[in-house]
């Protein structure tokens, strides 16, 4: 059934569809932040009427949004019509072109979306969403998104407006707890929280989080403590306090992964889609937007992996190949990035040791001053592809940050061409 949209709207919408086409056609990019831009600025309320009527589910955090968006979108999909925004494109422009994208689908199709964590009151406010995901709160481009305890507050003033909405949280990320606290219904999921350097003061009473290791549990001494979570993860399983173990068939690599998973699932029941289906459904996900993809480069079979922050870091070390095999690391500092890359003296760069690193991309000689006081032996060469051959290995795994990830997908043939296989 087509749904009713002012007149404006279905207008701007089409008209900045044409124009994220033109931008395709000429090579420009991909079309979906200019497209989204042209139709905002014909109709300012367009994201709002594009959502109406629709069965929205947000995602946000700073590490795992788009997985975790993806892992989602499948979930729903398996129900019936789903869709989400394309390549993680965020911000509302993104949103407005992926709503835009989809303006004639049928009422009842629900859409995934993505949502940029400085953006999220904003976009909540204009989609009225059925769900709202949050993840986790750690340091990432502090130039542009502000310190993470502001942040923090801000998601947690933007909770008390989102009445008709069930919040899935993270119960093991203590400002994710606080911000997610006010809101009328949550959901808490026990995905996982490694990088704690930006959680160890209460963002209660500015006292100190202490952490039980042994039993998973967090607690400040005002009373401020963890939830009790409806799902967390057991042996690889998703379980929840109903008393439910539900297999989890993911074919994406790591722990963290898992946690998403779990988020996602939690967010598909509120969507009508029960956990079981919900994560059978996710097993169709092999890559995301290249993460975890191996490619052809040069010869060299290269598996493709993201880490932005230092906590996405965390994550990554338990991927990579054990030593001595070698690593390809990528930094660039554009606005995608952050132009400040202090970031990497957070990262504990000292785990490198004993095998050979290829430091690349523009900010590689940050990287490299970095690699040297951890004591990791490297090498710096600021092409990305060059650096992939100087690793010395038939196989390598290269991680770069946002734009030095995309910078390597697209400059391979065809456009990250899968390596054949082993």
């Amino acid at each position: 059934m087509r749904r009713s949209l002012p007149a404006r709207t279905r207008l701007a919408a089409r008209i900045g569809g044409a124009v994220g086409a033109v931008s395709r056609g000429v090579g420009a990019g991909g079309g979906t932040v200019i497209g989204g831009r042209v139709t905002l600025v014909l109709d300012r309320s367009a994201l709002a009427y594009l959502a109406r009527g629709r069965a929205i589910a947000l995602v946000t955090g700073t590490n795992g949004k788009t997985t975790t968006t993806q892992l989602l979108t499948a979930a729903l999909a398996g129900a019936g019509s789903a869709f989400t925004n394309i390549g993680g494109a965020n911000l509302p422009s993104g949103l407005v072109a992926a709503l835009s994208a989809r303006m004639d689908a049928p009422a009842g199709a629900p859409a995934a979306l993505e949502v940029d964590e400085a953006w999220l009151g904003e976009v909540a406010s204009a989609t009225h969403p059925v769900v709202v995901t949050l993840l986790n709160l750690s340091r990432d481009q502090l130039d542009r998104v502000s310190e993470v305890r502001m942040l923090g507050a801000r998601w947690r003033a933007a909770m008390p407006g989102l009445a008709d909405a069930v919040v899935v949280a993270n119960a093991d990320d203590p400002i994710v707890v606080w911000a997610a606290s006010p809101a009328r219904s949550v959901r808490w999921v026990a995905a996982g929280q490694p990088w704690r350097a930006d959680a160890g003061g209460c963002p209660q009473c500015e006292g100190r989080i202490a952490y039980d290791e042994d039993r998973q549990d967090w607690a400040c001494a005002c009373g401020f403590r963890r939830p009790r979570p409806d799902a967390w993860l057991e042996d690889g399983a998703v379980v929840t306090a109903d008393g439910r173990r539900l297999h989890v068939a993911l074919h994406l690599p790591g722990r963290f992964n898992l946690g998403n998973a779990a988020m996602a699932a939690t967010a598909a029941a509120v969507m009508g889609v029960p956990e079981a289906r919900a994560l059978e459904a996710m097993a169709s996900t092999t890559d995301v937007f290249g993460r975890y993809q191996i490619v052809d480069v040069r010869g060299v079979r290269t598996r493709l992996l993201l880490a932005k922050n230092p906590a996405g870091w965390v994550g990554i070390f338990d991927l990579l190949a054990p030593a001595p095999a070698p690593v390809v690391v990528g930094i660039n500092a554009r606005i995608a990035d952050g132009r400040d890359p202090s970031w990497l003296w957070d990262v504990p760069f000292e785990r490198l040791k004993g095998r050979r690193v290829v430091a690349t991309g523009e900010r590689c000689a940050d990287l490299a001053v970095r690699l040297r006081y951890a004591e990791v032996d490297h090498v710096r060469v600021r092409d990305t592809r060059d650096a992939v051959e100087r690793a010395g290995a038939p196989e390598v795994d290269f991680v770069g940050n946002y734009t030095a990830f995309q910078d390597l997908r697209a400059a391979l043939p065809g456009r990250g061409k899968r390596a054949p296989a082993a």
